[in-house]
């Protein structure tokens, strides 16, 4: 099916009354397979089981989600979730209006208009379509077949952190799910920004740590066994695909920002701790105030009262990010803490939060 803006349709279905027809694509994967268990149990999808479907160029054998996830069976011995060969005509006819797209950079950039064009909705977790500024999406070293359209849907699409965009998300046709490191970072560090407490002429430095999920399933040298197992190791110094997002999102310059990953020795969870300078001294009932009143609408963020600070073994398979603070007795040293699930709530649970939000749903249903 040829491309094109003038083709693609408007949002539309009232939701409240049906449910939509989803789709998943790379559910192979880990957050593949986490959307695919919150999907299957969504209050809301009953009666309209998601499709599931393999990447481009995945066998064309039959399988079962029940063979890729053995946690996603059922009591006895049935598989009764086929993963489908990806095929577009297949989603049309299936009448498929939200699409979760689990794939590779170059997939989600080539195939997020064809999807479009078929009036389908698109969340799509990899970093295609998350970076606005050239020179932030640069690093991911994409290739258009047709520029002028990737250049529209690129200006169109919503970067999807609901406690950011939550307006612009509800009407989105493509909502580019954020990073995991990011979205702790930016959780942390967003309520501050915008009330001008922070001192932007001090760095910010964003020291943050990772489970090995968070390089995907395709083992590495640097995510095989032997190599995390009993180590901790800082990697991608001045050069992680994810700073793109927090200059654009945060509206800051590589002057005022710094931010480092790290791979820990655990399957999951990512815990940010972030150093600031106040502009003038304050203190941490002020603090607390501006978290809170900045997230009284979030129902996935949740404030840990200082001195306590979260902690990865709180949030693991929860959709929550944990923020807490430190002020130091100067009143103008601040340092946050964020934790997150990078499998939840730094990739498929706030796919399926965005969802919620696109339908007009409570942002929770699903999630807790």
């Amino acid at each position: 099916m040829e491309s094109g803006v003038e083709s693609i349709t408007k949002p539309s279905g009232n939701y409240s009354t049906r449910a939509p027809r989803t789709a998943v694509i790379g559910v192979s994967g880990y957050a593949g397979g986490e959307l695919a268990r919150l999907l299957l149990h969504h209050p809301r999808l009953t009666g309209a089981i998601p499709c599931f479907l393999g990447r481009s160029g995945d066998s064309g054998a039959t399988t079962y989600l029940e063979e890729l996830h053995p946690q996603l069976g059922v009591p006895g011995t049935a598989q009764s979730h086929k993963v489908h060969p990806f095929n577009w005509d297949f989603l049309t006819d299936s009448g498929i209006e939200f699409l979760f797209m689990a794939t590779p950079h170059e997939q989600s950039r080539e195939w997020a208009p064809e999807a479009l064009a078929r009036g389908i909705r698109v969340i799509d977790l990899s970093g295609a379509w998350r970076l606005k500024e050239a020179r932030n999406h640069a690093v991911y070293k994409l290739e258009d077949a047709d520029p002028s359209l990737a250049a529209k849907l690129q200006a169109e699409a919503v970067y999807g952190c609901p406690e950011l965009h939550r307006e612009e998300i509800r009407t989105a046709r493509l909502v580019a799910n954020p990073g995991c490191y990011p979205t702790s970072v930016i959780l942390a560090l967003a309520p501050l920004v915008k009330a001008g407490l922070l001192d932007l002429n001090r760095e910010i430095i964003c020291d943050s740590k990772s489970g090995v999920s968070g390089a995907g399933k395709a083992t590495t040298a640097k995510t095989h066994f032997m190599y995390a197992a009993d180590n901790f190791s800082a990697y991608n110094v001045f050069g992680h695909r994810h700073t793109g997002e927090l200059f654009e999102q945060l509206h800051l310059t590589p002057d005022q920002i710094q931010f480092t990953p790290h791979l820990l020795p655990i399957p999951r969870g990512i815990l940010s701790t972030i150093y600031t300078r106040l502009k003038s001294p304050s203190t941490a009932e002020a603090i607390s105030k501006v978290m809170e009143d900045f997230y009284k609408n979030g129902p996935m963020v949740r404030l840990h009262p200082t001195p306590h600070l979260p902690q990865i073994q709180h949030i693991v398979r929860t959709n929550f990010c944990d923020v807490g603070f430190a002020l130091a007795k100067d009143g103008k040293r601040l340092i946050l803490v964020s934790c997150l699930d990078n499998l939840l709530k730094g990739a498929a649970g706030q796919a399926v939060q965005n969802l919620n939000v696109m339908c007009g749903w409570n942002e929770q249903e699903g999630l807790l």
